[in-house]
C-alpha cells in the first residue's frame, strides 16, 4: 500500500470521488430534496474553496514548494494565517467541496464520498508529508503539531 504514498494529486483524487459520486448518485437519488440544497451546497463549496486558496496564497507568501508530491521540497514551514486553524487547508477545503457536491447530489450514496476522500488522503498524502515535515523541520515541527489539528 504505500507505494500509492504521495502518486496521486489530491485534486486529481477529488475529481475522482466526484465522479464516482455522481455516478453512485445516479443509482438512487432521494425524493424530495429541499430547495435549500442548492444554497448550502455552494456554501460549502465556496467555503472549500476559500479554504484552498487561503493555503495556496500562504505557501506563495511563505516561497515554499505548493506540490503535494514533493513534500521534501519545503522550503519553509508555514504556520500562519489559515495555517493557525488547520494543518491541512488544501485538502480541507477539497473535502467541503465534496461535502457541498455530496448535498447538491442529494443522494445517500454520494454520502461516502467525502468519508473516502479523507480516508484516502489521511493515509496516503498527509501521513507521508507529516513524516517528511517531521524530519525536515524537527522540534519545531513537533511544536506545530501539538497547538493546530490535522483538519479542524
Amino acid at each position: 500500500m504505500a507505494s500509492l504514498e504521495l502518486k496521486v494529486p489530491p485534486p486529481a483524487v477529488a475529481v475522482l470521488v466526484a465522479l464516482a459520486m455522481w455516478e453512485l448518485a445516479r443509482l438512487a437519488p432521494l425524493a424530495g430534496a429541499p430547495s435549500f440544497r442548492t444554497a448550502v451546497a455552494l456554501a460549502l463549496a465556496a467555503l472549500g474553496a476559500v479554504s484552498s486558496v487561503s493555503g495556496a496564497i500562504a505557501f506563495r507568501k511563505a516561497k515554499t514548494t505548493k506540490n503535494p508530491m514533493k513534500p521534501q521540497a519545503a522550503s519553509s514551514l508555514v504556520v500562519g494565517g489559515i495555517y493557525k486553524l488547520t494543518r491541512n487547508p488544501m485538502y480541507l477545503g477539497l473535502s467541503l467541496v465534496l461535502l457541498g457536491w455530496a448535498v447538491f447530489l442529494w443522494s445517500a450514496w454520494a454520502l461516502p464520498g467525502p468519508v473516502v476522500f479523507i480516508a484516502y488522503i489521511s493515509r496516503f498524502q498527509i501521513a507521508p508529508e507529516e513524516r517528511v515535515l517531521a524530519a525536515r523541520f524537527g522540534t519545531e515541527y513537533a511544536s506545530y503539531k501539538a497547538r493546530v489539528r490535522r483538519w479542524l
